[in-house]
């Protein structure tokens, strides 16, 4: 059952660094939830593992890693705003 937490805590990571960003990105709880988990170990490796814990993930570094991954996936795939 980790599993299942740890894909809630992703995609609630993906959400709120899609939110921050405001860029037009693909949409849907999968992107989301790889976009939390990738910016997850993205974050932590650039900025540590402070900060507060859920599902064994630092959230704020997390956030930030997300944010990046928004950011290129959009750059790539999305439309300007």
């Amino acid at each position: 059952m980790s599993w299942l937490w740890t894909l809630i805590v992703g995609a609630i990571i993906g959400s709120i660094a899609g939110s921050v960003t405001n860029r037009n990105k693909p949409s849907g709880c999968i992107f989301d939830i790889i976009a939390g988990l990738i910016g997850s170990s993205i974050g932590q490796a650039l900025f540590g593992s402070w900060g507060p814990k859920l599902a064994g993930m630092a959230i704020v570094p997390s956030i930030l890693g997300a944010a990046i991954v928004v950011i290129v996936v959009a750059a790539f795939f999305g439309k300007d705003n």
